[in-house]
């Protein structure tokens, strides 16, 4: 069964994107730990980072990489990575800007109006 990532990169549900490339694909988190909190996909699905073939293991650091850098120019805000692999079993890395009002577990409610605002910034 597709996980909700691979529906997402098939476009059956929608997303804020921020990134797309032919192995990646890059887009808001909806239970964001900050403003400005993004996905890291590879297109391909399996459950764990390590399982992914050498290709796709590359293209999905050289996409973070990129964004991480893209995001701190546009937010001006160091760019936290982190690897959880527990939430969802689609292979995914979280990058979350440095705020001074994150907690650990907690989450912000946006409005469709605020996620737009923050895709329109980090769009590439």
């Amino acid at each position: 069964m597709a996980s909700i990532f691979a529906k997402i990169v098939a476009g059956d549900i929608p997303s804020y994107k921020i990134y797309e490339d032919e192995k990646t694909y890059a887009f808001l988190d909806i239970h964001p730990e900050v403003r400005g909190h993004v996905l890291v996909i590879p297109k391909i699905e399996v459950d764990k980072i390590y399982e992914l073939p050498d290709e796709d293991y590359v293209a999905l650091w050289q996409s973070v990489k990129k964004i991480a850098k893209h995001m701190e120019e546009v937010l001006g805000a160091r760019v936290i990575m982190k690897v959880v692999g527990t939430d969802v079993p689609h292979a995914h890395v979280h990058l979350t800007p440095l705020d001074e009002n994150w907690e650990y577990g907690k989450t912000l409610e946006l409005s469709e109006a605020e996620f737009k605002e923050i895709q329109e910034k980090l769009a590439m």
